[in-house]
C-alpha cells in the first residue's frame, strides 16, 4: 500500500452507518423543551425573576399611572403631571428600601419584625383618634402628614404580620411546639385579628381580606391540619359575612357582580360595568397610550383601583396578558423561593409575601373583569398610591435577599467578578507572555521534526 507524502501509512476512517431519521419537528420541541428546563433549574432564576419583574411592573405602572391620572388631575386644578410626580417619588424612595432589604442578612430582617409591628399597630390606632385620622372614600384609614401627603398605615400591617408571624413560627418549630394546636394558633391568630380589628374600624374590608390571605397562607405552611384550618377560615367567613350583610355598601358590590347596565335596578354599578367597557373597547392592541376614553370622567379610580382597566384599553390584551405574566412569574419565583430553602423564617416570609402579593392583584384584577366584588385594593406595584408601593418594594427586596441567600445562588454569585478594575498579579502578568510564546515554540519545533508543512 503507497505510503503518504511523511512515509506514514494512510489514515482507516471508519464507515458511517446511515442514522436513522427523526422528525425535525419533534427534535426541535424537545430541544427547546431541554433549553428551558436548563434555564428554570438554573440557581439565578428566581433572583432573575423576582428582581426583573418587578422592576418591569414598576416601570409599566408609573407609564399607566402617568397616562390614566392626567384628566383627574387636570379636573382638580392640578398640572397633569401630579399623580405622575408623587408616584415617582414614591418610587425612587421604594428603590432604596428594595435595595436596603435586599442587602441585609435575615437575621436583620428578624430582628425588624418586632419593632415593625409595634410601629404599625400605633399608627393603625392613631388613625382613630379624632383630628388625626383622615376618610378617604367613606374609610378612614389614613393620617395625614402635611401638604397632599398622607399615609395608610395598614398597608405597613401586611408586611408587619409577614414578617412577625414567620419570626414566630420558625421561633416554634426551632422548639418543636407546632404539633400543639394552642401554639399553632396563640398568639397568631389573635393578633392578626387584633390587626383585623383595627382595620375595620376604619372599614376598610378589602385590606382586611389581603390580611386574612396572609394569616391563612401562614398557617397553611406552618402544616396546620385540616381541621383547625377549615375552623379558623370559618370563623373568618363568618364574620366577613357578618361585615356584609350590615352594609348596604357591601351588598351593593356583590349584586353588581355580572353587571352590564350602570344601573341596575337600585343598584349603582357605574364603575363595574365601566371597567368592562374600558376593556372591550381595547382589543388586541389597544388604542394606543393616552388614548383611553373611558379615563374622562367615566371611570371612577382610573388611576388608582381600576388602572389595570386603562390599561386594557390603552395597550389591549397584549398589554393585559403582558401584565399577568409578570405577576405570575413573580408569584413562581416566590414559590421556588419559599420551596427550596432549609431556613424556617426564609420558607415563611417568602410564603408570606408571595401570597400576599398573589391574593392582592387577584382580588384586584378579579373586580375588574367583572368576577369578583370590588374590594377597592391598589394592584401591586402598579396602582398609584406610595404607602401601597412603600411596603410592597421592601417586601420585594425580602424576596430578593432570599433569593440571593439559597446556597447554589450564593455559589454562583460568588465565582461571579466585575468586569472592570479586576486585580491582576505582577508577576503572573509578567510570566503569561513567556509561557505562550515558549508554547508556540515548542508546538513549531515539533511541526518541523515530524516533517508537517
Amino acid at each position: 500500500m503507497p505510503g503518504s507524502r511523511t512515509g506514514r501509512p494512510p489514515v482507516q476512517r471508519a464507515v458511517r452507518r446511515p442514522v436513522a431519521s427523526r422528525p425535525a419537528g419533534d427534535n426541535g420541541v424537545r430541544r427547546l423543551y431541554t433549553r428551558l428546563q436548563r434555564a428554570w433549574d438554573r440557581p439565578l432564576t428566581a433572583y432573575y425573576l423576582i428582581l426583573g419583574g418587578s422592576l418591569l411592573i414598576t416601570v409599566l405602572g408609573l407609564v399607566m399611572v402617568y397616562s390614566a391620572s392626567q384628566i383627574t388631575a387636570l379636573q382638580m386644578s392640578l398640572p397633569g403631571s401630579y399623580f405622575f410626580r408623587k408616584q415617582l417619588l414614591a418610587a425612587a424612595i421604594g428603590a432604596g428600601l428594595l435595595f436596603a432589604a435586599s442587602r441585609m442578612p435575615v437575621k436583620l430582617h428578624r430582628a425588624l419584625a418586632y419593632p415593625i409591628l409595634a410601629a404599625a399597630v400605633f399608627l393603625m390606632a392613631l388613625v382613630q383618634v379624632p383630628g388625626i385620622g383622615v376618610a378617604v372614600n367613606g374609610n378612614q384609614n389614613w393620617i395625614a402628614l402635611g401638604g397632599s401627603f398622607q399615609i395608610q398605615p395598614s398597608e405597613f400591617g401586611k408586611l408587619a404580620l409577614v414578617l412577625w408571624g414567620a419570626d414566630l413560627i420558625a421561633r416554634k418549630q426551632d422548639k418543636k411546639l407546632l404539633s400543639q394546636w394552642k401554639h399553632m394558633l396563640v398568639p397568631l391568630v389573635p393578633v392578626a385579628f387584633m390587626l383585623l380589628g383595627l382595620i375595620m374600624l376604619g372599614g376598610d374590608m378589602g385590606t382586611a381580606i389581603i390580611l386574612s390571605a396572609i394569616l391563612f397562607g401562614l398557617l397553611w405552611l406552618a402544616g396546620a391540619p385540616t381541621r383547625l384550618f377549615v375552623g379558623v377560615l370559618s370563623v373568618a367567613g363568618l364574620i366577613g359575612l357578618v361585615l356584609i350583610k350590615t352594609s348596604q355598601n357591601r351588598m351593593a358590590r356583590l349584586q353588581c357582580l355580572g353587571a352590564t347596565e350602570p344601573r341596575d335596578g337600585a343598584v349603582d354599578c357605574w364603575q363595574a360595568v365601566h371597567g368592562i367597557y374600558a376593556l372591550a373597547s381595547g382589543g388586541i392592541f389597544g388604542s394606543g397610550l393616552g388614548a383611553s376614553v373611558e379615563k374622562w370622567g367615566q371611570l371612577p379610580e382610573a388611576h388608582t383601583d381600576f388602572i389595570f382597566a386603562v390599561t386594557g384599553e390603552e395597550l389591549g390584551l397584549a398589554g393585559t396578558l403582558s401584565v399577568l405574566g409578570l405577576f405570575a412569574a413573580l408569584g413562581y419565583a416566590g414559590i421556588r423561593v419559599a420551596g427550596r430553602t432549609e431556613d424556617p423564617f426564609v420558607r415563611y416570609a417568602a410564603g408570606g409575601v408571595t401570597t400576599w402579593i398573589t391574593a392582592q392583584a387577584v382580588i384586584n384584577i378579579g373586580a375588574v373583569l367583572g368576577l369578583l366584588p370590588i374590594a377597592g385594593v391598589p394592584l401591586p406595584l402598579f396602582s398609584y398610591g406610595g404607602s401601597a408601593l412603600l411596603p410592597t418594594m421592601f417586601a420585594i427586596g425580602l424576596l430578593i435577599a432570599f433569593a440571593r441567600d439559597e446556597p447554589a445562588a450564593r455559589a454562583a454569585l460568588s465565582v461571579r467578578q466585575p468586569r472592570f478594575g479586576r486585580k491582576r498579579a505582577g508577576g503572573a502578568a509578567r510570566d503569561r507572555g513567556p509561557r505562550r510564546w515558549n508554547t508556540m515554540r515548542r508546538r513549531a519545533s515539533a511541526a518541523r521534526s515530524s516533517g508537517e508543512r
